[in-house]
């Protein structure tokens, strides 16, 4: 469906902006009336890294007269695969201060808002009043449902995409006019059940593929033209080079922007209502997690245990804890591992930061397996504290 132009027209476009903006001034759904909205929006990009690397410098690129960045992360150097804002020479750097140095750079012509904070539930009003429209760029479920709903309690649409190695998705979402990410996913799924990208890696240009999907919504939301997908939830399949689209009705008995809503303000605790990690596994995990160290000393000391890597066969190709056995997470979960494991030793679990052999430990100690513990940090705590030669990842 079509929609009204999110903001007003500027008062008017300077020598050096129309220079810089006549291609789009050229398109008669963009014209001049579009590119001022432009240069009168205020956009906040949430992320700065996989999709807010392309979706920042499409924006600035674009003429978005004020463009907000919130990151609190560095940039390290397995960013630099996808995340094409950043520099080998800004490694080390926040990223919301690598992204607005490259963006400036880009275009020197518009207003560049940096927050280098974590988005959290004190911060996020105050800095979403700000902005006219949000671009959701995080990898993270808590911090998606509190952006939703934050955009929803203050009125605003935001844009909001997903990548997963070679898959993508992307939507706007829009309270007053369609669906919230609520109505799409009502609940979380379980701890464990979707890995992150961290986990399991995602294409690098896939992030350019749904990141200027993104930047497209946004422009169309601004000036008013088209039809946003609103509504419509877009899959894209890499591999395959397929695009298909999904419906995405209002639920009219969603609790946050449905008839009774029944959420009227941000929730206390978003992580915990996302779940980390299963309440079994971190209940198998209380009491029963080492550190590196206490493991380098086990394998020193020659005690008697059975290393397990629960990581996939590719991540364990990358870097490797001495003595570890390759069982993936899932033979676990499916039953298959626990044959493997010996009665006469101790077993000790690792994955890559903790999360996954957790996961694990819970079904070993459901099998029997009392005295199994895990390694807290994973194979990560092990480079940087005992093997950095190794690589990260």
């Amino acid at each position: 469906m079509s929609l009204p132009p999110l903001v007003e027209p500027a008062a008017e476009l300077t020598r050096d902006e129309v220079n810089r903006y006549s291609r789009h001034l050229i398109i008669p759904d963009v014209g001049m009336a579009g590119q001022k909205r432009l240069k009168n929006a205020k956009v906040l990009c949430v992320g700065a890294g996989g999709l807010g690397s392309p979706a920042l410098m499409y924006l600035a690129a674009a003429g978005v007269g004020t463009l907000g960045i919130i990151d609190f992360d560095v940039v390290d150097e397995s960013n630099l695969q996808r995340q094409i804002i950043h520099r080998q020479s800004t490694l080390g750097l926040p990223k919301a201060e690598s992204a607005a140095a490259t963006v400036r750079e880009i275009n020197p012509l518009i207003d560049i808002q940096v927050h280098n904070v974590a988005l959290d539930r004190d911060n996020v009003m105050e800095i979403f009043s700000q902005y006219d429209l949000i671009v959701d760029g995080t990898d993270n479920f808590a911090t998606r449902y509190m952006v939703n709903d934050a955009a929803v309690l203050l009125g605003k649409p935001y844009v909001w995409g997903s990548i997963y190695r070679f898959d993508g998705q992307a939507s706007v979402f829009w309270a007053e006019h369609g669906p919230c990410y609520r109505c799409l996913y009502p609940e979380p799924p379980p701890p464990g059940m979707v890995p992150s990208c961290a986990e399991g890696g995602v294409l690098g240009v896939l992030c350019a593929s749904i990141g200027s999907i993104q930047v497209n919504e946004a422009i169309k939301l601004i000036a008013g033209i088209g039809e946003p997908l609103v509504g419509r939830l877009m899959i894209y399949d890499a591999l395959e080079m397929t695009y298909r689209q999904v419906k995405v009705r209002k639920d009219p008995e969603c609790p946050l922007c449905g008839k009774n809503p029944t959420i009227t303000e941000l929730m206390e605790d978003y992580e915990a209502f996302c779940g980390a990690v299963s309440e079994e596994a971190s209940e198998a995990a209380q009491d029963s997690t080492i550190t590196v160290v206490e493991l380098k000393e086990m394998q020193d000391n020659g005690e008697n245990i059975f290393l397990v890597d629960v990581r996939e066969p590719n991540e364990y190709e990358i870097a490797s804890i001495p003595g570890a056995t390759l069982i993936p997470k899932g033979e676990f979960l499916n039953g298959n591992a626990l044959s493997l494991l010996p009665q006469d030793k101790k077993i000790v679990l690792h994955c890559k930061s903790g999360v996954r052999s957790a996961e694990a430990l819970a079904v070993v100690k459901g099998a029997g397996f009392a005295d199994a513990v895990h390694v807290g940090g994973g194979i990560l705590a092990w480079i940087r504290q005992i093997d950095p030669s190794q690589p990260t990842y």
